[in-house]
């Protein structure tokens, strides 16, 4: 804000107490320093004598803010007024949605062997020899300079946060970025960008917030990957437990590649990026209060218990593989059933079936034990260029052949979806504006080239063409039209075609009647409609909308009560099993979901 207008106006101040136990951390600090930045005016945050920019994410963690400490926030100029009541608002509303983390109840067992006692990051059982974890970084030629690297860095943790199936990991990652982008700001060269890394640890290492070091070191390492740094992590092959004292969220993909069957740390949180991660894997894990520092040493981890047990005996041995074989029978069984149709306790079948978004997906869905494709994500096929019909035509069929049920929607981008060679201007509310079917406007040859490639590989097989983004039954009709007329001009025979649509647009909850005479079948996109629902987009770093609100269940029944056609859900919430017993009282019969919950969610319809 320019020096001269401050002087016409005020600073105003609010004083705000962290009420969270994890106390002001990365993820809320960089929702609250996102939503500072629209405001016009000087916003700072003032703690301990010390006065940081609310903008930076990284200022904000700076001030090491613990539960029950309280701070002043200030604003001065133009939107003052509305930035402390706002920001008040916002911070309000972190505070609320920061819970506690769990501590898992850990079971009683007795080992005749020592036990380090530790926190339980993930639950699980594991026996095996222990490994420390090293890293040695090795330094090439330059690939890049630091904008480019920072840039793809950037992009990298933004896809990774749209691809992310779990909230929890979804914000991690845009908690990230927000961090990376305000550390990097006005640095240019890797050397100035280290300076600053250090500097910002220093501020750490002696506050609560030690752990997120972590997550300092995640980015340096993100950066230095792409100006060409190679990191070698020697892993053994045979199968075995790592020991460190902490290790980077972005180290955790390299893990779930390997042959670990636990982890122990002893440098971390239950709350860190790192733990998150953790129990996102399914890789169970233990928190020790000191570094475990033995090499191929066969232990137990049992984070059942909380404990590892060192140099265990013959009868430790034989408990631990009975706990284990108990629950690798539970998931093996799961496993083996996935084939097996989903019959509920009455006898009446569930259809669950896969989304799918390219040839690799839909071969994993068969193996996974799906019954069909829900939803073919036709966007995801060519991500990098624009497909010739060829190459359209190949890869449909592949993904045709491996399934008599397959619905393909068609081209679905914009909003928060993209693709290179798609030409979308900018728009202020791209949520509202073009995507889905809406790009008839705008890319009328592109989906004239995906129909002919669709009715061609289709070859006399019944498949289903959805229309997502309908909000009107005329748009539906048009988008119909169309698609016959390339039929018709192309002399292709599409009898064995039928066309539906996602509903996803609340204005078609009001004339599902009108559309019952023109649709052959409907899929409930639950995630996009709860975004219009309750008027909060998916990728807001703030508001999130409850999956499970009654809300949206009532619009699936009054969908359910409309319809005379066929209808399916294949949002995230098809792949809930808490939600599972409620989608099928409102009369849902064919459920499509990720290809990895399929067995699970055939357990839990045999139990409903």
């Amino acid at each position: 804000m320019k020096p001269l207008r401050r002087l016409f106006y005020k600073p105003l101040t609010s004083t705000l107490t962290v009420t969270s136990i994890n106390g002001f951390h990365l993820r809320p600090a960089a929702k609250f320093a996102t939503e500072a930045k629209q405001f016009l005016c000087d916003i700072h945050i003032e703690f301990a004598q010390k006065r940081v920019n609310a903008k930076a994410v990284n200022a904000i963690l700076s001030l090491n803010l613990d539960r029950d400490d309280t701070f002043t926030l200030i604003a001065h100029g133009k939107d003052a007024k509305k930035a402390i009541e706002i920001l008040g608002h916002t911070f309000s509303i972190l505070m609320r949605s920061e819970s506690d983390p769990k501590q898992i109840e850990k079971q009683n067992t007795s080992y005749q062997s020592p036990t380090r006692s530790g926190e339980i990051i993930s639950e699980g059982i594991a026996v095996g020899s222990l490994h420390r974890f090293t890293v040695r970084e090795v330094a090439h030629a330059s690939l890049c300079s630091f904008e480019e690297a920072l840039k793809e860095s950037a992009d990298e943790l933004e896809r990774l946060y749209a691809h992310s199936k779990k909230d929890a990991d979804a914000h991690i990652y845009l908690a990230q970025k927000a961090l990376l982008l305000s550390l990097a700001e006005g640095i240019d060269t890797l050397e100035d960008f280290i300076t600053r890394i250090e500097a910002e640890k220093e501020g750490l290492k002696h506050g609560r917030h030690a752990t997120k070091i972590a997550d300092l070191n995640d980015l340096l390492y993100r950066i230095k990957k792409q100006m060409g740094y190679d990191y070698e992590v020697s892993l053994p092959r045979t199968p075995f437990i790592l020991s460190a004292d902490d290790l980077l969220p972005s180290q955790i993909k390299i893990l779930e590649n390997s042959t670990v069957l636990g982890v122990v740390l002893a440098n971390s949180s239950l709350t860190s990026h790192t733990a998150i991660l953790l129990r996102a894997s399914g890789i169970p894990s233990l928190l020790l209060d000191t570094p475990l520092n033995r090499e191929e040493e066969k232990v137990i981890l049992d984070a059942y218990s909380g404990v590892i047990v060192l140099k265990p005996s013959p009868e430790d041995l034989i408990l631990a593989f009975k706990r284990q074989n108990a629950d690798d029978k539970f998931q093996f069984e799961i496993h083996q059933n996935r084939f097996k149709p989903a019959l509920t306790q009455k006898g009446e079948k569930i259809n669950v079936f896969a989304n799918v978004s390219d040839l690799a997906s839909a071969r994993e869905a068969k193996e996974e034990g799906a019954e069909g494709i829900g939803l073919l994500r036709s966007e995801f096929l060519f991500k990098e260029h624009k497909p010739i019909i060829r190459d359209q035509v190949k890869a449909y069929r592949e993904i045709f052949d491996l399934f008599e049920d397959v619905t393909v929607r068609t081209l679905d981008v914009g909003g928060d979806k993209a693709l290179p060679y798609i030409d979308i201007p900018k728009e202020q509310n791209p949520f509202l504006g073009i995507r889905g079917i809406r790009l008839l406007k705008t890319e009328p040859k592109l989906l004239e080239e995906q129909f002919e490639a669709i009715f061609l590989a289709a070859k006399n097989r019944p498949i289903k063409v959805m229309f997502p983004m309908i909000s009107t039954p005329e748009e539906f009709s048009e988008a119909k039209s169309f698609a016959l007329n390339i039929a018709f001009e192309k002399d292709i025979p599409i009898d064995n075609i039928r066309f539906g649509m996602m509903i996803e647009v609340p204005s078609v909850l009001f004339a599902l009647r009108r559309f019952n005479e023109i649709v052959d079948f409907y899929s409930i996109g639950t995630n996009d409609l709860a975004q219009y629902l309750f008027a909060i987009e998916r990728t807001h770093p703030i508001l999130k909308t409850d999956p499970a609100s009654p809300i949206l269940f009532d619009a699936i029944r009054h969908v359910m009560g409309e319809s005379t056609r066929p209808v399916s859900i294949c949002g995230e919430l098809a792949g809930d099993t808490r939600a599972i017993p409620q989608l099928l009282e409102t009369g849902i019969r064919t459920l499509s979901l990720s290809s990895k919950r399929i067995a699970q969610i055939k357990d839990k319809v045999r139990h409903v």
